[in-house]
């Protein structure tokens, strides 16, 4: 398979993860806020609001869970901080709102939330 033809693959296969999480997500009670919010220091993919607390969920669909949860690195995760940090500037909320970082890991039709999971506001 040519190169282009296995991005788009994987664009696309990204794309239904995000959209298999999201409706997670509504099942289990989240209000979907924004969808691949994208900044120019680094994009959200999902950002969700439940009880008051906002929530920046990463979305990753590997092979296994645990592989969806070891690709997160500490780049990504910092280009997550700095967008969410946008996001709450534009929506006039300051760092006393309440936040939290989640993984939503996808495997197949097997799916894993972290919740909290890595960088406290």
């Amino acid at each position: 398979m040519n190169k282009n033809l296995q991005g788009l693959k994987n664009y696309k296969s990204g794309l239904l993860a995000e959209f298999y999480a999201e409706c997670y997500l509504r099942i289990k009670g989240y209000s979907i806020k924004e969808r691949r919010y994208k900044t120019k220091v680094g994009e959200i993919d999902i950002i969700a609001k439940k009880s008051g607390v906002i929530i920046f969920l990463e979305v990753k669909k590997r092979k296994s869970l645990d592989d969806a949860l070891l690709c997160i690195t500490e780049k990504m995760k910092k280009r997550i901080l700095d967008a969410a940090k946008i996001y709450l500037m534009k929506e006039k909320l300051n760092s006393d709102s309440s936040v939290r970082f989640d993984i939503i890991a996808v495997s197949g039709f097997k799916i894993k939330h972290i919740v909290n999971s890595f960088i406290s506001y």
